[in-house]
């Protein structure tokens, strides 16, 4: 019991805040497709936390709303750090990682796609922690779990309190309620309950776990750091604590790792597999590896084959940093036209802006972006960019560039039209929000008053994911609903409140 009173002292004096306390987002950045979360593990090394943290470092680009660390040390018990904002302002100091002692722990950053927006409480914050019968657990989720309400509203009814908003912590309580005598048979037991999109990394006292749903929308890969083990959202996290690459986890594997080495499970029906086609495109890292495939070539090939599928004559390529650099090169490489940083980014911007006034937050994407005037002048531009959301962003960029002295401003996207809203695990806007959902490409060309604007197709996309016979040949290799809207798991929560789903063809 004296564990439990340190581990709950401690979580109680983390700060009482929410994010309406936080910077507020960039007045810019709410015209693309916000990241899920970035989940982390290791065991099996002295001092883990400084893995884990280091680890969530690399997976920043996943999640910049909070972040959280879990433990265990024999002599402490479980110990949490949660938080909001980046990692290196929350988990760099001797004053937080000294209250993480322990051989073993998992960490989460998270951008919140499920539960409050606006106002996340720290309850909010991953991972969660049960005290089960036979012993604690901790749970880091990166998805979204399509019947959480229905499950959330079984579980209270049979008695269970929870703490948070988020769906994930319907995990925790489903594995309460389990009659199974060990914990990872109660994980098993749990997400057998569970729909939609899951890859969860998971500890007690002596293990490790990680589990990814039957169809693996989400990634996760598992490493080896001499004698420890790693389990990341991606081979970046790897790279970044000299841990060498093992393989992936499996589509509907599970993991269970402790001092005698891995042991791995099959607890849930066989799927297809629809990995995530927009990890591909933009939400993973391009020093990253998926599917045995860089990230980063991936999307060099998106942008030779938008250059086969949608020539223009044009004096320059150029992309809209940071995310459309690979297609950009690609595009430029295929076409023969020259590559060209006609927009620098402001590196030392991040991700938030504290309390912009009303003058400030009208400057809107000039304070992140700035056009190479000199280069830009009289020049016939191609701008490639990786995706097309509300549409905001992409008429002032286009407004910077004619102010600057283009002459004209063709856009290329690298990913197909985006019709859908996600619901695996990416914040994407209401479907009467998506340009594309209530426009024509053409109808876009005018509403943007751009000189043209064409998207690859989900045929090329695929090739430039490896399937040489593109998608229309082909069953569905990967989930690309937010472009079809052919959802490889029924989103049953979104029906049930009437989202209406694509009539069946």
């Amino acid at each position: 019991m004296q564990v439990w009173k340190e581990r709950k002292l401690q979580w109680d004096s983390e700060p009482a805040a929410t994010m309406t306390n936080m910077p507020t987002t960039n007045p810019f950045d709410d015209d693309k497709l916000k990241e899920e979360c970035g989940v982390f593990g290791v065991v099996g090394v002295a001092d883990a936390a400084n893995f884990v943290a280091l680890g969530l470092h690399a997976l920043q680009h996943r999640g910049q709303e909070a972040g959280g660390i879990v433990t265990h040390d024999p002599e402490a018990g479980f110990n949490s750090a949660r938080r909001f904002g980046y990692v290196r302002d929350n988990f760099t100091s001797h004053k937080v990682m000294e209250t993480l002692p322990g051989p073993i722990g998992i960490g989460h950053v998270r951008y919140s796609t499920a539960g409050s927006k606006g106002a996340t409480a720290i309850r909010d914050v991953q991972p969660f922690f049960g005290e089960f019968a036979m012993g604690g657990a901790a749970i880091a989720h990166n998805g979204n779990i399509t019947n959480a309400a229905a499950l959330r509203k079984e579980l209270i009814q049979h008695g269970s309190i929870f703490q948070s908003s988020s769906d994930s912590e319907c995990i925790i309580h489903l594995m309460a309620r389990s009659l199974q005598k060990n914990i990872p048979e109660r994980m098993k037991d749990a997400l057998r309950r569970v729909e939609g999109a899951f890859s969860v990394v998971a500890m007690t006292r002596t293990k490790l776990m990680g589990v990814r749903d039957p169809r693996g929308v989400r990634p996760l890969v598992l490493g080896q750091l001499g004698d420890g083990w790693v389990l990341s959202s991606e081979t970046c996290a790897l790279d970044i604590i000299g841990a060498d690459f093992v393989r992936e986890i499996e589509p509907g594997e599970m993991v269970v790792i402790t001092g005698d080495g891995v042991e791995s499970y099959f607890p849930f029906n066989r799927e297809e597999s629809r990995f995530c086609i927009f990890e591909k495109v933009y939400f993973s890292r391009p020093d990253s590896i998926l599917g045995g495939q860089s990230v980063y070539e991936t999307r060099r090939q998106i942008g030779v084959e938008l250059a086969k599928e949608t020539p223009v004559e044009a004096d320059l390529v150029c992309p809209v940093p940071d995310s459309g650099t690979p297609a950009a090169i690609g595009y430029s490489q295929e076409s023969g036209i020259p590559y060209a940083m006609g927009i620098i980014r402001n590196q030392y911007m991040g991700r938030t802006f504290i309390e912009p006034s009303e003058q400030i937050r009208n400057m809107g994407v000039r304070l992140k972006l700035n056009v190479n005037r000199a280069l830009i002048k009289d020049k016939r531009i191609i701008l490639v960019d990786d995706s097309v959301v509300r549409g905001t962003t992409t008429m002032k960029i286009k407004d910077m560039l004619l102010d600057a002295g283009a002459k004209e401003v063709h856009f290329r996207i690298a990913s197909p039209p985006t019709q859908w809203p996600c619901f695996y695990g990416v914040d994407t806007p209401e479907r009467d929000k998506l340009l594309a959902a209530k426009m024509s490409v053409e109808e876009m060309r005018d509403h943007l008053d751009v000189d043209s604007i064409q998207f690859i197709s989900l045929d090329g996309l695929y090739r430039a994911a490896g399937k040489a016979e593109g998608r229309d040949n082909a069953k569905p290799a990967y989930c690309d609903a937010c472009f079809s809207g052919e959802y490889p798991v029924i989103p049953s929560d979104k029906v049930e409140e009437g989202f209406k789903l694509k009539a069946a063809s």
